[in-house]
């Protein structure tokens, strides 16, 4: 159905995005909209769908409909819903003016060896791949640290397989290196560039390294860097999370994670109904942890704070003449 009414489905997205939670290992997302109350906002729009067939397409685009429950995610901050309709405005603004946009965050880091992964994969019968019993780090291994970049209109991911600490520097070389590989070819006209990422973390809102590098990425790129943080505990909200992280989970599941080079070609293979494409490289570069930024360094950032939740929302803007 979902190949038949291709605008019936974008409309009905539309209307549940606000509203949706997901796991960010799993693409299964729910909707606390009733499937009759959907059915009834999209005849303004021009489909006249009765709410059997709006809970079937749902069902197709991967959620599910389930009863009011407690989730464990702390604290709800007052402001969560006000920042959630205020980034995803300014993400409409952008998109609407052909500007990129990108959710960015670090999946979970992955040891390197042959190690058990989650999941099933199909084999000769009765003999299954063998893997180790312990889980212990392999010193000539390490362990991989996917960063990844999510292109929202475009439906592409880029993701940087790190073998170093997840530090703001490794993040944004991460976003330079998608930046110079598919950015700015996909939008040869960008003056600004809008990133959504978690609280948390080597991207997280309190993190002065994150903000330096960015600067020196605005000011190398002359883009207008915006940045919309999702309030802490709400990670899951990251476009990122159930649109490439979650298909790269499955992607891979049941086969151990040999090596670097098994991994990157894994999240490269990674695919969907949907058209996904996902690019991926190795970063065997030195990111040292505990780099400490002063405050002089802080004072000559371009930094300009929205009004609204200046912690969540700011840009750097470049200070290249």
């Amino acid at each position: 159905m979902v190949e038949k009414e291709p605008l019936l489905a974008e409309d009905l997205e539309r209307l549940v995005e606000p509203v949706t939670r997901g796991d960010p290992e799993s693409p299964l997302r729910w909707t606390c909209k009733s499937v009759r109350h959907l059915a009834e906002e999209l005849q303004p729009l021009g489909h006249r769908v009765s709410y059997p067939v709006v809970a079937e397409l749902l069902h197709e685009l991967g959620y599910s409909l389930q009863a009011n429950r407690k989730t464990k995610e702390g604290d709800s901050h007052p402001d969560r819903n006000a920042q959630f309709e205020y980034l995803n405005q300014k993400v409409k603004r952008y998109m609407a003016a052909r500007q990129p946009v990108i959710s960015v965050d670090t999946k979970k880091k992955e040891l390197l060896g042959d190690f058990k992964n989650g999941g099933q994969e199909w084999r000769p019968q009765g003999n299954p791949q063998k893997v180790r019993v312990h889980d212990f780090v392999i010193r000539e291994l390490g362990r991989a640290t996917p960063y990844g970049i999510y292109d929202l209109a475009q439906n592409a991911g880029w993701v940087s397989v790190g073998v170093d600490h997840d530090t703001s520097a490794f993040a944004v070389q991460s976003i330079r290196r998608w930046w110079y590989s598919m950015g700015r070819s996909t939008y040869p006209q960008a003056r600004r560039l809008l990133i959504t990422a978690d609280s948390g973390g080597s991207n997280g809102s309190r993190v002065r390294l994150w903000k330096l590098e960015l600067q020196k990425l605005a000011d190398e790129t002359r883009l207008r860097i915006a940045v919309g943080h999702f309030p802490p505990g709400t990670s899951k909200w990251n476009k990122i999370e159930h649109r490439l992280f979650s298909f790269i989970s499955q992607n891979w599941r049941g086969k151990p994670l040999t090596s670097l080079e098994v991994i990157v070609s894994l999240i490269a293979a990674t695919t969907t109904r949907k058209g996904l494409k996902v690019h991926s490289e190795p970063d065997t570069g030195s990111y040292p942890a505990g780099i400490k930024v002063p405050d002089v360094e802080m004072a000559h950032l371009n930094l300009r704070r929205d009004k609204f939740h200046g912690d969540w929302n700011y840009a750097l803007v470049s200070q290249a003449r």
